[in-house]
């Protein structure tokens, strides 16, 4: 009994023993999720299940002996050791990038993502020959220095991006502590550059909205003044007022479109819609602009439905402001093709295809890449001069995202211009009769 006793003891006292052995790695891989979680580098769920599987492998644990010596390891040097195998399992998969140093300045532990910011990074070596900026080096010396945490933001030139650092000073046990310096880097690029879109587009809209404003004021107070009796300068000063105000209106309508396709973007439309039947119905509609300006709207589509999955009123702001511009830019060609066909893809799906073609002038190659950008115009006086607002396109492409849809331009200066839209076609298996019904 007492020799199956013994037995039955074995294991537990090597569980024990490992236990002690890696109390070391158990200890410091806490600290170090610890401060990764303080430092928002990773949630809470993901350092619990690294710490889970660092202290797996405490548990599996190192041999006694140095493999291929016989020798037996000292104690400090096997739990330094350990501690730097959890360090680096610790931040081997953290999304951003992360550096361990020791006191003196020196690499102890990275991660893959910390190559992409400072290539020259080894084990090692001082993190000053491969990380070149003054002001995360500046903060590791202070951070070492007053065991205080600190934060930098730092732009790195080429490329061109934003980052934060969080330098947090480590107190790993031991007698007596190791003491590290953890710095952990996040790509603040994607934000600072909505940041920068959001101020340009404030400052866009607002100068839009500015001139038509000081326009209306000035000849408010012209009526108002010299110009009170005259009859002749009161009408065409309001004819003036009301086109600036007309433009004011749909600015504004615009903005207020964009703002509500950009809220519902990640939303894919639920109901169906008939692009051949849309395309007729906006044709039909800009029948007086095209007779105003001596344009002949040409439609080839073919008989048969073109159902594709969407918002029946965001397919017709599209095709409205693809004909509108081709009109209004495009006058100078006389005629105004609109054709429509079906085509395999590129992942082999049917789409439905339309383009959009006028035979004016045409837009110069360095324009095509910007055209979808907000306030992106190629002549300001003659957009603003067509009543344009800027946006126009930049709703296409907008409600083309939406609609999984894809937007081509091929454009030859002297030779008009064509924009070409594509669309998945509604999934095979539903009733295509149906659909177009379901958009009416």
């Amino acid at each position: 009994m007492a020799i199956e006793a013994d037995r039955a003891a074995a294991p537990v006292g090597e569980i024990w023993n490992r236990l002690k052995r890696g109390r070391f790695v158990i200890i410091a891989a806490a600290a170090v999720f610890g401060i990764l979680v303080a430092v928002a580098a990773v949630a809470p769920l993901e350092a619990l299940i690294g710490f889970a599987i660092v202290g797996l492998a405490s548990l599996l644990g190192p041999p006694e002996e140095v493999e291929g010596a016989g020798v037996p390891r000292g104690r400090e040097a096997l739990g330094q050791l350990a501690i730097d195998r959890a360090i680096e399992a610790a931040i081997a998969g953290l999304p951003d990038p992360a550096i361990v140093l020791d006191q003196q300045g020196i690499v102890v532990a990275f991660n893959e993502h910390a190559r992409s910011i400072a290539r020259a990074l080894a084990v090692g070596e001082p993190v000053s020959f491969a990380l070149r900026i003054p002001d995360v080096l500046a903060a590791i010396r202070r951070a070492t220095s007053t065991r205080q945490g600190e934060r930098v933001e730092f732009q790195v030139r080429v490329p061109d991006r934003w980052f934060e650092g969080f330098i947090e000073p480590i107190l790993l046990p031991g007698e007596p502590g190791r003491e590290l310096v953890l710095v952990a880097l996040h790509d603040l690029t994607p934000i600072r550059r909505v940041e920068e879109m959001r101020a340009d587009f404030v400052a866009n809209a607002s100068h839009e909205l500015r001139t038509p404003l000081a326009s209306l004021a000035g000849f408010i107070e012209t009526l108002q003044g010299s110009a009170r009796d005259d009859a002749q300068a009161r009408e065409r000063f309001l004819h003036i007022m009301k086109a600036q105000a007309m433009r004011m209106a749909r600015l504004i309508d615009d903005l207020l479109s964009l703002s509500r396709i950009e809220v519902k973007a990640h939303m894919r439309p639920q109901t169906f819609a008939d692009l051949v039947a849309i395309v007729r119905q906006v044709a039909d509609g800009l029948q007086m602009l095209a007779h105003d300006r001596g344009v002949e709207i040409r439609i080839e589509m073919p008989q048969a439905p073109l159902a594709v999955r969407g918002d029946r009123d965001e397919l017709i702001r599209v095709f409205e402001n693809l004909i509108e511009n081709a009109l209004k830019y495009g006058a100078t060609g006389k005629r105004v093709e609109v054709s429509g066909h079906r085509e395999l893809g590129s992942d082999g799906e049917e789409e439905a295809v339309i383009s959009v073609r006028d035979f004016g002038p045409g837009i110069a190659p360095e324009h095509l890449p910007r055209l979808t950008e907000r306030f992106y115009r190629v002549d300001v006086v003659e957009s603003r001069a067509q009543g344009g607002t800027g946006l126009g396109l930049a709703l296409v492409k907008h409600i083309l995202n939406r609609h999984r849809g894809r937007l081509s331009i091929d454009s030859t200066p002297g030779n008009g211009a064509t924009f070409i839209v594509r669309f998945p076609l509604a999934e095979p298996g539903q009733d295509t009769n149906q659909r177009a019904k379901s958009s009416i």
